[in-house]
């Protein structure tokens, strides 16, 4: 029996103070994003192309069409915001730089208040201390995690380490790949580990010093490195970060090819966020 007060597990109520913080949240971004240059942009609820972003089917909820073509919730902003502006807007833009604030939908009923920034041809210190400048606004100094995808790809392509292993990461079962470098790869956390790369092969290495490159050009003073960190999103290639406040994950982002088009952008996570503030009393 469903009661006339209920909502769907997964959904979100803001009300009183809370919906007070979002909407704070959401416009000071906003004025700050519009001050850096970014143009705003609201995407369809309805998309033909989720599918293309997610290795993982299962989180798409998907409808049809007036023409019985298939089409899915919103669960992925990137993605379509790239392909509404380099494909649809084409010619009737010149701005690489968009943000968007809208929730993305999944399966079941799990509901997710974003505010997101995109940049064509954009770098990753450029989305990584943008991110930090609107964490910053909303009273949050989180831990900034930095990791390089290219990594995980040459360990599975290269040295034949499983995909899935690195993805549950399971540790006990890569320190006991028989690679001599590959305990210090596991071992590196903390952005001085980055000094010597002298032990590790050519490809490896070269990943390693976009990393450290990354560290120093953002000049953020609470960072740590996951190598190994593998993300789920198809179209991330190569450096990426997530930054926590606890156990909270507040944003994530980093540099990604969608149809041959290369861009950088995050995701800050509204929901996150706003329980961050309010466990704080702020």
């Amino acid at each position: 029996m469903v009661y006339e007060h209920e909502i769907p597990s997964g959904s979100k109520l803001y009300f009183g103070e809370s919906a007070k913080i979002k909407r704070e949240m959401e416009f000071v971004s906003a004025e700050l994003l519009d001050n850096l240059g970014f143009e705003e942009i609201v995407t369809p609820l309805f998309s033909y192309h989720q599918h293309e972003s997610f290795d993982d089917k299962k989180p798409l909820l998907k409808l049809n069409d007036e023409q019985n073509h298939e089409v899915t919730l919103r669960a992925d902003s990137t993605a379509d915001v790239v392909r509404i502006v380099t494909k649809r807007l084409g010619r009737s833009t010149e701005s690489k730089k968009w943000f968007y604030i809208q929730p993305t939908v999944t399966f079941p009923t799990k509901e997710q208040y974003q505010i997101g920034a995109e940049v064509i041809d954009g770098s990753f210190e450029e989305v990584a201390k943008t991110a930090v400048m609107l964490l910053a606004e909303m009273d949050a100094k989180p831990v900034m995690q930095i990791a390089n995808i290219r990594i995980p790809h040459l360990l599975n392509e290269k040295y034949g380490v499983s995909l899935d292993v690195l993805k549950s990461m399971h540790i006990e079962q890569i320190m006991a790949i028989d690679l001599p470098w590959i305990e210090q790869l596991v071992r590196i956390n903390a952005v001085s580990d980055l000094d010597d790369l002298s032990a590790f092969p050519s490809d490896i290495k070269a990943e390693l010093e976009k990393i450290k490159e990354a560290t120093q050009a953002v000049k953020y003073d609470n960072m740590v490195i996951s190598p190994l960190f593998y993300a789920k999103m198809r179209y991330y290639d190569s450096l990426t970060f997530r930054m926590f406040e606890g156990n909270a994950l507040l944003a994530m982002g980093g540099i990604y090819t969608i149809d041959g088009v290369e861009a950088a952008g995050f995701a800050l996570y509204t929901d996150e966020c706003v329980m961050n503030k309010m466990d704080k009393g702020n």
